[in-house]
């Protein structure tokens, strides 16, 4: 009877020990680890090509830095090739741009013709492209971005047929290969044709400038200085390189100050020329708002989003959708109000001379 009460309470005291235990083990049992939720990495930047006509005018320094500030602004990485005039490297430059695997591609095209090659390369590859500036022609781009550029060519011929409404007119144009040159003719001879249709004005001498080279604009108004014995009463050229070119080879014949010039772009030297007396007026294209425009469409674009353009311009082969920014007359009156207000040139730059 003894040894059957002792085995009971050894009995117990083993249940109480193993419970006790059990109830130990589950209070000391570790916490399992909470799972933190690691955020996705980050989207890589979206990468867009910049194929540039030239960086040997002092305008497109402008345009290259402006844009790829405006493009890293929205957390965009640009790639700048420029090509400096020649067709072929612009056009295998953009091709480097592609093989890169840009999500996007920009052109500022030298010849508007030659640079289609580019867009329908950049198709294959499925990159669309945005026309800067001036207009690649014969192709299917998505989006062209510029200025109203035969209101250009107006804004020069009213200022200098106010001031000439009769006379001799030289017209030194741009590069017959830059469909920009085109308008601006265009908008030029808009206002000046009924006056030519009277015969208050006479066009006396009316060229081309290959690659814009102000080399050449000075070759040709020597030639019409030479053709005209000097007397000559207006000339337009078509930007500012070559209002330059012009205004040399009319120093040289006494004739500087003396002819009225317009030309267009806005460039320091042309303002410096204003401040002087010898260039008559130049057109401002306020292209900080270009570049911020065209690197906000291509972002979008980039990103698959859906954009609208003002209207659309047939290129030749398509309706392009684009956006036009309006130029702004620029003389000895109103520059401080325009290209020194917007910071585009310093007051002591422009007046430093």
């Amino acid at each position: 009877m003894r040894q059957l009460f002792l085995l009971m309470i050894l009995a117990a005291a083993g249940c109480l020990t193993s419970c006790e235990n059990n109830e130990t083990a589950k209070e000391q049992q570790p916490i399992p680890p909470v799972k933190i939720q690691t955020p996705a990495a980050s989207k890589d930047p979206i990468e867009i090509g910049f194929s540039m006509d030239t960086l040997e005018e002092e305008r497109w320094y402008k345009d290259r830095d402006l844009f790829k500030q405006a493009a890293e602004n929205l957390g965009a990485n640009v790639r700048v090739m420029a090509a400096n005039g020649n067709d072929a490297l612009q056009v295998l430059q953009a091709e480097t741009l592609i093989d890169q695997g840009v999500d996007l591609l920009v052109v500022v095209p030298h010849n508007a013709e030659a640079t289609a090659a580019i867009v329908h390369k950049a198709h294959l590859a499925g990159i669309k492209v945005i026309s800067y500036d001036r207009l690649i022609r014969n192709a299917d781009i998505d989006f062209y971005v510029s200025f109203d550029n035969e209101q250009v060519g107006e804004l020069q011929a009213k200022a200098i047929s106010s001031m000439v409404p009769k006379g001799k007119y030289v017209y030194i144009g741009g590069a017959e290969t830059d469909n920009n040159a085109h308008l601006f003719k265009k908008g030029v001879f808009n206002v000046l044709q009924s006056s030519i249709d009277r015969g208050d004005i006479t066009i006396i001498y009316d060229a081309w400038t290959k690659n814009w080279d102000p080399e050449n604009a000075y070759k040709h108004m020597k030639q019409a200085l030479e053709a005209n014995a000097g007397e000559i009463d207006a000339v337009i050229a078509a930007n500012d390189a070559t209002a330059g070119g012009a205004i040399q080879a009319l120093e040289e014949a006494g004739l500087a100050g003396k002819v009225p010039v317009a030309g267009q772009d806005a460039d320091l030297a042309a303002a410096q020329r204003i401040v002087d007396g010898t260039q008559t007026m130049t057109v401002y294209k306020p292209i900080r708002k270009l570049a911020e425009e065209v690197a906000k469409l291509a972002v979008k674009l980039a990103e698959g989003e859906d954009i609208e353009g003002q209207e659309t311009v047939n290129n030749g082969k398509s309706h392009v959708p684009y956006l036009l920014l309006p130029p702004i007359a620029v003389d000895a009156n109103n520059l401080d109000e325009t290209i020194i207000f917007d910071g585009f040139h310093t007051q002591e730059d422009v007046y430093s001379r």
